[in-house]
C-alpha cells in the first residue's frame, strides 16, 4: 500500500486493533433529513465522543458536520448517490470525485454498487475509474457492495455476499462493506475470500440493541474488521453510549453482555 493510503487509513482505523467503527451519515440524499441527520454537528460530536473512528457523508455536509472542537474523528467522503423517490433507487451514480475529497480534507472515499441492478454495468465502470483515481492520489477506497436486483432472491445469502465482497476487492477497494450473512461460519467464508478488511452494514433499524451488539460481536469473531452502521447508531436515543458499547466489543474484546452493561450504565 502506498504511504499516502497507509497514513490516511490510520485516521479511520484503530492503530492497535486494525479495526474500525464507521458511522455513515449519507442517508439524507436517499431518504431526506430524518431523525439523527437534522443537526449533523450534534450527531458527529456524539459518535466521536463515544469512540467511533470515522463518519461518512456527502460533500455538502462536511461544512455542517465537521467542527473545530471536541474529539477528533476520521472523515470519509461518499461519492455515490440516488434517491428513494426515483423510479430507479438502486441505480447509484457518482456525484463527487477524489479531488473533491482531497479539497474537503477527507481521509478516505466511499462508493456504492448494487450488484444485479439493471444499471450494474454503469456502477462498475464508475467505481473502477474512482479506484484508479484513488490509487493515483493515495486515497483509501471503501466499497459498499450489495446484492439487489431481479435475479437476486436473497441479498443476505452467503454466496451472494461473498460475490459482492469479491467484486469490491477485484475493482481495487481497500475496505469492503457488505451485509452480515447471519452467522459466524458463513461470514468467515466471506472474509476468507478477501485480502482487504471487511466491515458489516447495519441494514434496516434493528429491534434491539442486543441484536446489533450480537451481529457485531459475531462478525468480529468470524474475522471481520468492524462495522459501518448508520441509522442503528445515529437514530439511537444515546449514540455516544452505543458507540462506547460497540468500541468495547470491536476494540477491547468485550462480550455482548459486557456491551449491554456499558449501555445500561449510561442510563443510570
Amino acid at each position: 500500500m502506498r504511504i499516502g493510503k497507509a497514513i490516511r487509513r490510520e485516521r479511520i482505523f484503530n492503530r492497535d486493533t486494525k479495526r474500525t467503527i464507521i458511522v455513515p451519515l449519507d442517508h439524507g440524499i436517499s431518504i431526506g433529513p430524518v431523525h439523527g441527520l437534522v443537526d449533523l454537528r450534534e450527531t458527529v460530536n456524539s459518535v466521536a465522543e463515544g469512540g467511533a473512528n470515522a463518519v461518512l457523508m456527502h460533500k455538502g455536509l462536511v461544512r455542517c458536520g465537521h467542527r473545530t472542537s471536541g474529539k477528533d474523528i476520521g472523515l470519509i467522503l461518499h461519492l455515490s448517490a440516488s434517491t428513494d423517490v426515483s423510479p430507479y433507487p438502486n441505480a447509484k451514480t457518482l456525484v463527487s470525485s477524489v479531488r473533491e475529497a482531497l479539497k474537503q480534507g477527507a481521509d478516505a472515499i466511499s462508493v456504492h454498487i448494487n450488484l444485479g441492478d439493471e444499471t450494474e454495468r454503469h456502477m462498475l465502470k464508475e467505481v473502477g475509474e474512482a479506484a484508479e483515481e484513488a490509487a493515483d492520489w493515495g486515497m483509501p477506497l471503501l466499497a459498499m457492495v450489495y446484492g439487489r436486483g431481479p435475479k437476486i432472491k436473497d441479498g443476505f445469502a452467503p454466496d451472494v455476499v461473498a460475490h459482492c465482497a469479491r467484486v469490491g476487492q477485484e475493482l481495487g477497494a481497500d475496505i469492503i462493506k457488505v451485509v452480515y450473512t447471519g452467522d459466524p461460519d458463513s461470514f468467515a467464508k466471506v472474509v476468507e475470500s478477501c485480502c482487504v478488511p471487511v466491515v458489516i452494514a447495519g441494514g434496516p433499524k434493528l429491534d434491539s440493541d442486543r441484536d446489533l451488539l450480537t451481529i457485531v460481536h459475531d462478525s468480529i469473531a468470524a474475522g471481520g474488521s468492524g462495522l459501518s452502521v448508520g441509522r442503528n447508531i445515529f437514530q439511537h436515543e444515546n449514540p455516544a453510549a452505543l458507540c462506547r458499547a460497540l468500541a468495547g466489543i470491536v476494540h477491547d474484546g468485550r462480550t455482548v453482555d459486557e456491551g449491554m452493561e456499558i449501555l445500561r450504565g449510561a442510563d443510570r
